[in-house]
């Protein structure tokens, strides 16, 4: 009997296409699938030829492609919302808010209206099934120098049990000689580490086009309320940044927080960029059980930021308040804290607040 139908999200990269490739070998009916954002269109993107790239992929793998129109749900769910973070002084995760409403919702439902039983993705991460809790676990992938487990903690034991990481228990340098074995055409492609909507990774210059009413005028203050100079939008900046400031000063001073509603720029000493605790907001648990008492995890509050032992108190309304054991360096409102145990994601949130010490 042949395995169950497979629908494989599909960027022409070579994680996706090894993933479709991986589960061709293994019997599975296989067809690839790529979201069209509406973003390809310029050579200047990221995203540019991403659907051609992908058909190209799947017709070297020899299984079906379809091109999955998502634009009008990409432009309203992801951009407009990093638009909105950005001119609130916030630093969002757009990869995060991707995955959960288009990657894992609407592409899944697309595939799904085809008969597909499970999504899979590139992702380096891995999913396993705890028989003893009865549950779904989401775990980090075998490559820890790749690992993307970061952005999927808005999975829940739905998504869990309906998709497929055929490449988390590879490392990369793996994934390229499966590649190259495979004559596929993205074997030797560079890796890109943009946004796939912001074209030359100019995150200014999108912003300035897409919200300049959201660039006015301000003051740039000390944290004790003192003048130092003035910005031209708190849209342009983030915590921790450095450069820009256009401040003479006889230390270097960083964006310590961004006052949105006094449109102000609050710096200082990198030593004041060290806090202790934050309240993050929407948060979710792998289990889909919130806990019920405090736990201790290590925690991680940016992508490439190394994880820390932590304590987390969950609140009502899917909220929590994370202190670490040691202050960490640029806690940035907008972006996520994850939790883990191990190798094991526990859940996560959004960083809605940075508390004082």
């Amino acid at each position: 009997m042949s395995k169950k139908k497979v629908a494989v999200a599909m960027s022409g990269g070579v994680d996706s296409s090894v993933a479709a490739a991986l589960l061709r070998e293994k019997g599975y009916e296989v067809m690839g699938m790529t979201l069209d954002l509406g973003i390809g269109h310029e050579k200047a993107h990221p995203g540019a030829d991403t659907v051609r790239l992908a058909r190209e992929a799947a017709e070297q793998i020899g299984i079906p492609h379809r091109t999955v129109d998502a634009e009008r749900e990409f432009e309203a769910g992801v951009i407009e919302n990093f638009c909105r973070e950005y001119a609130r002084g916030r630093t969002p995760n757009p990869c995060i808010r991707c995955n959960r409403l288009i990657k894992f919702g609407m592409l899944w439902e697309a595939a799904r209206s085809l008969g597909a039983a499970f999504l899979a993705t590139g992702h380096h991460a891995r999913i396993d099934r705890d028989p003893e809790r009865g549950i779904y676990r989401l775990l980090k992938g075998n490559d820890q120098a790749k690992d993307q487990s970061y952005f999927l903690f808005v999975l829940g034991q739905e998504q869990l049990a309906r998709t497929l990481f055929p490449i988390g228990g590879l490392r990369k340098t793996e994934v390229r000689a499966k590649a190259e074995a495979l004559k596929v055409g993205a074997a030797g492609r560079a890796e890109s580490q943009e946004i796939c909507f912001i074209p030359d990774n100019d995150y200014l210059a999108f912003l300035r086009a897409r919200s300049p009413e959201a660039f006015l005028p301000g003051l740039i203050l000390d944290v004790a309320g003192n003048r130092l100079g003035g910005h031209s939008g708190i849209i342009g900046f983030t915590v921790g940044q450095r450069r820009g400031l256009g401040i003479a000063a006889p230390q270097p001073l960083y964006v310590l927080e961004l006052r949105h509603r006094d449109n102000a720029v609050v710096v200082g000493p990198a030593d004041q960029l060290l806090r202790r605790e934050l309240v993050a907001s929407e948060v979710r648990w792998i289990d889909g059980n919130p806990p019920d008492k405090p736990f201790s995890c290590r925690a991680k509050i940016r992508y490439r930021h190394r994880e820390a032992e932590a304590e987390v108190f969950p609140q009502a309304r899917g909220a929590a308040q994370v202190v670490f054991h040691a202050p960490q360096r640029a806690i940035s409102p907008g972006q996520a804290v994850v939790f883990y145990s191990g190798d094991e994601v526990l859940g996560g949130g959004v960083i809605d607040k940075v508390l004082s010490e």
